[in-house]
């Protein structure tokens, strides 16, 4: 590790919503919750400049904090709730009761804060003291499983920033409904507490507007078996990774136009041409899917041995305005489609791989107009299929389109923002550039071998645009 944080718990409290403010509530899951049980935390970290001492943040920023989140829970209350799995049942559901909570950590960090927010390659086990820990799953006598949704963890840096640490269930909500949760405290906060500043965009709760007819929240129920065994947390995460460093890159804008002039180029006809779907997700999805394909292979004696075999690409798709039934943008939970695109590997990594990762890419956003369901029926089973076959699977976290970087508590933007679990999973985490308009950072989490060749092979792409 480049250098040793260390990090001394200060509190450790519990933030509810205001007393008697939420009635009991059971929330059902819907088919585009379900394949989401079984998949592990997630943690997004939230770094701000703020120097001043620690003292000064624990008297008089801190009550704020906390009074702030509380008034925020009153409308996102499923983040302090319950995920229950009752035994010899296929109905999980969200249940809220009064009393339940967000476990709230409160630490203090000695270490060097700008190089946390750094864009350079860092050891991904620095930003795991920052992370926060949700407690374990609690067994009923009836063996009914009590599974909790949300944590939360502040680190102070005195006289230099603090972090705001959330870690999250997945099952419980989307990245869309998340950052309306992040968007929301940080305003009621920024506000001194008044939920007026919420005006018409409350979260909604009401499940029933999803329509499952063919019955897939059941069926995908059958085919997961028993995914509670699968969620609780590797006690030996931090040596799992230990070969692993966490990069940023930004794609600026004029590099994303270029980018998009280029594919535009490399159309041989007008029937090339006009399906494009150029979007700046499909364009910058498609070069780091490439380049990193590219960098996990280079050197590999044996590379042309296997060029037929699929290279898999997997990201999702918010439905709410792409549904035959109407769903509010505000809906409170899951509503993205998991869309699987597939390329051979001759594909991605030939000379016209970035064009056809760009085809095959925006040919599947093009088909979410108006099929945003087609093919729903492999959302849980499709990621594990391709990896018992052995495909190469890269997929990606975030969106450019949530605005990382509007959520202002009222100490300014965060100076940068990390999605954590992709040390895990193995993705690329995508979000708007704080500092450019119309620019994209993407982060990655990459084996230390692969990290200056996969630099190599993203600076040698950005020649051509």
């Amino acid at each position: 590790m480049a250098e040793p944080y260390r990090v001394t718990v200060i509190e450790e409290s519990q933030v509810a919503p205001p007393p008697n403010s939420v009635p009991t509530t059971s929330l059902p899951l819907t088919f585009f919750d379900i394949p989401w049980l079984p998949w592990g935390p997630m943690q997004r970290l939230f770094f701000y400049q703020l120097p001043q001492p620690t003292n000064y943040f624990t008297q008089a920023i801190l009550p704020t904090l906390k009074d702030s989140l509380s008034h925020t829970l009153q409308r996102f209350f499923p983040f302090a709730a319950n995920l229950v799995y009752p035994p010899q049942t296929d109905k999980p559901h969200i249940l809220y009761t009064e009393g339940n909570s967000v476990p709230f950590t409160v630490a203090e960090a000695a270490g060097d804060f700008n190089h946390l927010i750094a864009n350079y390659p860092r050891d991904v086990r620095e930003l795991h003291h920052f992370v926060a820990h949700l407690p374990p799953t609690h067994v009923s006598s009836d063996d009914t499983r009590l599974i909790p949704l949300m944590a939360t963890q502040v680190t102070v840096f005195p006289n230099e920033g603090i972090c705001i640490g959330i870690t999250f269930r997945h099952a419980a909500a989307d990245g869309r409904a998340f950052h309306h949760f992040m968007k929301s405290w940080a305003s009621i906060c920024r506000k001194g507490g008044d939920l007026t500043c919420l005006g018409s965009s409350p979260p909604f709760h009401d499940r029933a507007v999803i329509k499952d007819p063919n019955g897939l929240a059941h069926s995908f129920l059958k085919e997961m078996g028993n995914w509670a065994s699968a969620l609780e947390e590797d006690s030996d995460l931090i040596n799992n990774i230990a070969e692993k460093v966490r990069a940023t890159v930004v794609l600026c804008r004029a590099h994303i136009e270029g980018l998009k002039k280029w594919v535009k180029g490399q159309c041989t006809n007008k029937e090339d041409l006009e399906p494009l779907h150029l979007s700046t997700f499909v364009v910058t999805c498609a070069l780091t899917w490439v380049c990193l394909i590219k960098s996990q292979h280079k050197g590999v004696s044996n590379f042309s041995d296997d060029n037929s075999k699929l290279c898999y690409f997997i990201f999702s798709a918010d439905c709410r305005n792409r549904l035959k039934f109407p769903v509010p943008c505000a809906y409170f939970g899951n509503c993205i489609a998991p869309c699987f695109v597939g390329l051979e590997k001759r594909e991605v990594v030939g000379e016209t791989g970035i064009f056809e990762a760009v085809k095959a890419i925006g040919n599947k956003v093009g088909q979410l107009e108006t099929e945003a369901l087609r093919g729903a029926e492999t959302w849980a089973s499709g990621g594990k299929e391709m990896s018992e076959m052995g495909s190469t699977i890269v997929s990606v976290a975030g969106s450019p389109r949530l605005g990382v970087y509007d959520t202002d508590f009222g100490w300014g933007r965060p100076k940068k923002s990390e999605v954590v679990h992709i040390d895990v999973t193995g993705a690329f985490s995508l979000a708007e550039c704080r500092d450019e308009d119309g620019g994209i950072e993407v982060g990655l989490a990459l084996n230390r071998k692969n990290i200056g060749d996969f630099n190599a092979i993203w600076e040698q792409s950005l020649k051509l645009f």
